[in-house]
């Protein structure tokens, strides 16, 4: 059974990029991908429960994904909720984690740690928090 993704990622490259990783790590299914803080927020009230992974940049095209990860927290306990950004320092980092994020990932220096954290998690395994 896929893995069902929720994506919140401005822009387009990095979008079709993370599709087609996380389709190389295992067996994820991006069930949606929106650019904005309203989208994202709109999406997850409309969907709850419906995804067991939502991947959040907290750069957005408008607003911020700060926001998206404790309204996913809220929506879906069970939910897997990972910050991958370019802005993640260890005072970001801690602040994600507070909001109820359950790992955060700089895009540059935690690519492969944050690929390591997706295929655990299509493993089914425990997964430490980044």
């Amino acid at each position: 059974m896929p893995i069902d993704v929720f994506l919140v990622e401005d822009l387009k490259t990095i979008q079709s990029a993370m599709a087609q990783m996380l389709q190389g790590l295992g067996d994820f299914r991006v069930l949606a991908t929106v650019s904005t803080e309203a989208e994202a927020l709109a999406w997850i009230e409309a969907h709850q429960d419906q995804w067991a992974l939502a991947v959040i940049d907290l750069v957005l095209e408008q607003g911020s994904g700060m926001s998206v990860i404790s309204r996913c927290r809220a929506a879906s306990p069970t939910g897997k909720v990972v910050v991958f950004s370019n802005f993640v320092t260890p005072g970001i980092r801690a602040h994600c984690l507070k909001l109820g994020a359950d790992a955060a990932f700089d895009k540059d220096a935690d690519l492969r740690a944050f690929a390591d954290f997706c295929v655990d998690l299509d493993r089914g395994m425990p997964r430490p928090s980044a």
